[in-house]
């Protein structure tokens, strides 16, 4: 399986951004598709996961301002990250699992997003 994340940038505070995760490869079903982050000097986090299901999960320093989605037929997950802040800035990492048998889980390459003005 393989992952490509796009979409991150610079951007103003209380902007927004759309990162877009594809995978391709053998994808089976029973998936969850997710985002986490990580800035200098601190560990990676959780933002947001997605069962192929639609039953979503947050990190506490995104919920009610980050969505994520997914487009199950396009094997793709979306966050649409809305009034961002100067601590979001951080790399992206997508990351794919699936938590039955036949277990895996693959990451994806970051994607930088900046938040500053």
């Amino acid at each position: 399986v393989q992952l490509q994340a796009s979409g991150g940038g610079l951007v103003q505070p209380g902007g927004s951004l759309r990162l877009s995760c594809a995978a391709s490869g053998s994808i089976l079903s029973a998936n969850v598709m997710g985002w986490y982050r990580q800035a200098p000097g601190k560990q990676r986090e959780l933002v947001a996961t997605i069962t192929s299901g639609g039953i979503t999960r947050y990190g506490d320093s995104v919920t009610g301002r980050f969505t994520i989605s997914r487009d199950n037929a396009e094997n793709t997950a979306y966050l649409q990250m809305n009034s961002l802040k100067p601590e979001d800035t951080a790399v992206y990492f997508c990351k794919t699992n699936r938590p039955i048998t036949p277990v895996y889980m693959y990451w994806g390459q970051g994607t930088q997003v900046t938040v500053s003005s």
